[in-house]
């Protein structure tokens, strides 16, 4: 069964991928920005604490393997709310490469640096501030990157159970396999994930110019 030709089915529904495509944008920062501040307040508790840190990112990577859809399952059976459990889930999987860049930029600036400015009276708040902070920036950078592209991907995966995002595109085709235009739909969301994913990509390209020293740019 032939549907419409993608260029006049987009036509046709331009006004609906609009909508949707500004709902994953949205949900997307909304994420990142939940795992960003989850993350890197993780990693500011444990990173002096060489165990700690690791029994921290052991958690967070074992919770990364469970099943997306499961997971979503399972906080829905919590929660009862479609978009806490959309925002929630996702974010959790955006917290492995957010927190362990953190943790290991933390961890690298070079201890003779520690020791002389512990020498100069540095306290810990401006030694975390000036001196830990800038060198770990360029991993912390590159692990927010990651966990954005992440989320970017599994916010179409929330459309399992919460109705925004371009991922309603990608499931209503799944639910109407060889139905007229089905392929449209998969083509967009496939598309315009893909679209989302480069802007916020290009996004980090520009914030890592203007804010990394060169020889620092990972």
């Amino acid at each position: 069964m032939t549907g419409l030709p993608f260029g006049e089915w987009l036509s046709q529904n331009q006004a609906d991928v609009i909508f949707r495509v500004q709902q994953h944008f949205l949900i997307s920062i909304y994420c990142v920005a939940l795992a960003a501040g989850v993350g890197l307040t993780l990693a500011l508790l444990t990173y002096r604490f060489e165990a700690l840190a690791n029994l921290n990112i052991g958690i967070i990577a074992v919770a990364f393997t469970i099943p997306s859809v499961a997971m979503i399952g399972l906080v829905y059976s919590v929660t009862g709310n479609e978009l806490v459990t959309m925002i929630s889930v996702v974010a959790l999987y955006g917290l492995l490469p957010i927190t362990r860049n953190a943790i290991v930029g933390l961890q690298a600036a070079d201890p003779a640096v520690i020791d002389a400015a512990k020498g100069m009276g540095v306290g810990a708040v401006r030694m975390l501030w000036q001196i830990r902070l800038p060198i770990a920036w360029p991993v912390i950078l590159a692990g927010l990157r990651v966990s954005t592209q992440l989320t970017v991907g599994i916010v179409a995966v929330g459309a399992f159970v919460a109705d925004y995002g371009l991922g309603i595109l990608g499931f209503n085709a799944l639910n109407n396999l060889g139905s007229v235009n089905t392929g449209n739909e998969a083509l967009a969301c496939v598309i315009f994930v893909a679209a989302v994913a480069l802007v916020f990509d290009a996004v980090f390209v520009v914030v890592r110019r203007f804010t990394t020293p060169r020889g620092a740019r990972v």
